[in-house]
């Protein structure tokens, strides 16, 4: 008791310190006008937010370390017994939560009566804040069950994957989901609020693991593994975050900039606490003292910084985050300007970054070159072509994700054409030949004590039985054909176009889709399925007939297909929309076909060495054995012969 005790109130006693002084100075719990819910919701709200915040922090992160960190055993059992309880508290604050913040949005001090309630129903069905609301419980609520009757390893990822994408509506819900930047506000949170939590519950479930016995040296040195790149992740999008919410250097004298620069400041201390864990403590582990001592001050720094991240939220920044005054169309379609006129030139200066794809494309490329150095440096060869063909991809994917197409994709349909080629027929080419599986299983360490790290992972995802299914040929071919005429006729286009949650899903699925398909072709990394290639060439073939098919259909097609987002933006510049729309269709048949042209060519090229590499094991067998298979070919045929009726 007294153990635990030494771990939880620091912790606890740090949080409500940073929320109170958060509040205190950047006047986020001040009292308002004539709507104002009184004092119980205007302090209540950010203490029970933070509740939220930690609580599901501890999920994520104990999650986390149970899936990539620690072995089965006493351990990992109290540790999944923290997430499960952690759970259930993150649940009933977040419905207090949604209580509270209903009283603040009607400023009212809280009264439950029959017209109360039909109010607050209101507020969670109709309102988008309260909608979000309800999608963050349903989510806590389904993470906390799966963690409860969860056995296996996979279990506990199918709660960790519902617990990390409960970071969007909490994204949504913030500052982000109203400024003008909303798509890299948004992705800035949601990658701060996972990256955060796999830190500071990390942290936590760590420290609960070692006091119940596990290894201290082997989960130390892998929690800070993820610890490391929680923290880069984690100052990258805090700066782009408090970019747009500060507009400029001057800002940083206001409550809001202050609050910001203490915040920043403790996640500074946060760093250099985690370079002394890896230079000092963890290699000296066995003779260091104070170990757990050493963990309780750095979990207690982030109590403080996640108790200023929750009163910074309620404090007002220094600039506007709407658009105001006379919008225009496309503003008020996308929340953005519209750029000038579709160029060469404008196709590669105008930029509008998407920080969860472009940081994604950044640490796998800082990871990939790390795998093949480490090849190198015990004498394996590595093909050079590999991490030149993923770094190519990856550069065309942020580009793809970031840059023009990207940009004039909301507002022309032939650059979002340009945008789904690239995604699905151009990026999976580089990326399977790069062969990312194979590099992972042979760059990183083996483990033999029943935990997970990521070449277990990934060697179990290529694996399962679902990979053995959606990576058949057959499959996996009429997913990538189908996903065009589904996506563009069906409600998944507006979806995607109007929303960035939608934009963000057809960027992964078109992804996954291309990959999978182009990994069936000409795959090197392990698959369950190895089809012979005159199959493969039969379905490229139905492949480039169905590109052509789509891409008719939109040439001489005479309706648009999204015409209250394509056909609304008052565009002065450009093709009208139908003729953009049907440019579009030719990029789909014309742009589409060559990638396919190349993989037939990369199809054949294979199936020619597949045959020297059969011709020459065959020689290679019967200069072994006499040409013993050739004489049993020609017995058979004598017997035949024998066997056969003669003519008379």
């Amino acid at each position: 008791m007294r153990q635990r005790l030494v771990v939880w109130a620091p912790l606890v006693a740090a949080m409500f310190f940073g929320v109170w002084f958060a509040l205190s100075f950047g006047g986020g719990a001040a009292a308002g006008g004539l709507e104002d819910a009184g004092d119980l919701v205007r302090w209540g709200a950010p203490f029970v937010k933070m509740m939220v915040s930690f609580s599901g922090a501890l999920v994520i992160g104990g999650l986390g370390v149970l899936l990539f960190v620690l072995p089965p055993g006493p351990a990992s059992q109290r540790v999944q017994m923290v997430a499960l309880g952690a759970g259930v508290v993150w649940t009933f604050s977040l419905v207090v939560y949604t209580v509270l913040t209903y009283f603040t949005v009607i400023g009212t001090a809280p009264t439950f009566d029959s017209g109360s309630d039909e109010n607050f129903g209101f507020f969670v069905l109709t309102t988008e804040l309260g909608q979000l609301l309800m999608i963050a419980t349903g989510m806590a609520a389904a993470a906390t069950t799966v963690i409860a009757v969860a056995r296996r390893f996979f279990g506990l990822a199918a709660a960790f994957f519902v617990a990390v994408a409960s970071a969007w509506p909490f994204a949504e819900m913030s500052h982000s989901g109203a400024t003008a930047n909303h798509g890299i506000a948004v992705n800035s949170l949601v990658l701060h609020i996972v990256f955060v939590s796999l830190w500071t519950g990390g942290l936590v479930a760590t420290i609960v693991a070692m006091g119940a016995g596990a290894n201290r040296s082997d989960i130390l040195r892998r929690y800070s593994s993820i610890a490391l790149l929680a923290i880069a992740i984690v100052a990258i999008t805090g700066v782009s975050s408090a970019i747009i919410r500060i507009g400029t250097i001057d800002n940083l004298n206001t409550d809001y900039g202050i609050l910001v620069i203490l915040k920043a400041v403790g996640v500074g201390l946060l760093a250099l606490l985690g370079v002394r864990w890896r230079r000092a403590m963890i290699p000296h582990l066995e003779s260091a003292k104070g170990v757990v001592g050493f963990a309780v001050l750095e979990t207690a720094i982030l109590g403080v910084v996640m108790g200023l991240a929750t009163g910074l939220a309620r404090t007002a920044p220094p600039i506007e985050q709407t658009l105001s005054g006379q919008m225009t169309p496309a503003e008020i379609l996308t929340g953005r300007v519209l750029p000038g006129e579709w160029t060469w030139t404008t196709a590669f200066t105008t930029w509008n970054i998407d920080v969860i794809w472009t940081l994604f494309a950044l640490f796998t490329s800082i990871f990939y070159v790390w795998g093949v150095e480490r090849l190198r440096r015990r004498g394996d060869a590595w093909p050079i072509h590999r991490p030149i063909m993923w770094v190519g991809a990856m550069a065309i994917l942020v580009y793809t994700t970031s840059g023009g197409v990207a940009v004039y994709g909301e507002f022309l349909f032939s650059a979002h054409m340009i945008e789904h080629m690239l995604l699905t027929m151009l990026i999976p080419v580089g990326i399977v030949l790069a062969a990312p599986v194979t590099l992972a299983a042979r760059a990183i360490q083996v483990r033999h004590d029943g935990s997970r790290g990521m070449r277990e992972w990934f060697l179990g995802i290529v694996q399962s039985r679902w990979i053995g299914f959606v990576g058949h040929p057959l499959v996996s071919t009429v997913v990538f054909a189908l996903s065009l005429m589904v996506f563009y006729y069906s409600p998944l286009l507006s979806w995607a176009s109007t929303t960035h949650l939608g934009h963000e899903w057809m960027i992964l699925h078109f992804l996954l889709a291309g990959y999978l398909f182009v990994q069936a072709l000409i795959g090197v990394d392990p698959s369950p399925h190895r089809t012979s290639y005159p199959l493969r060439m039969i379905l490229l073939m139905g492949t480039m007939g169905f590109h052509a098919f789509f891409g008719l259909s939109l040439m001489t097609g005479t309706s648009l297909l999204l015409p209250e987002w394509f056909g609304a933006m008052g565009r002065t510049w450009g093709d009208p929309p139908l003729l953009d729309q049907q440019i579009g269709g030719a990029i789909a048949w014309g742009i589409g076909e060559l990638p396919t042209l190349i993989l037939s060519a990369m199809v054949v090229r294979s199936w020619i060495r597949s045959d020297e590499r059969e011709a020459k094991r065959s020689d290679r067998q019967a200069a072994r054995d006499h040409d013993a298979e050739l004489d049993e070919y020609n017995t058979m045929l004598e017997k035949l012969e024998k066997r056969r009726p003669t003519n008379r």
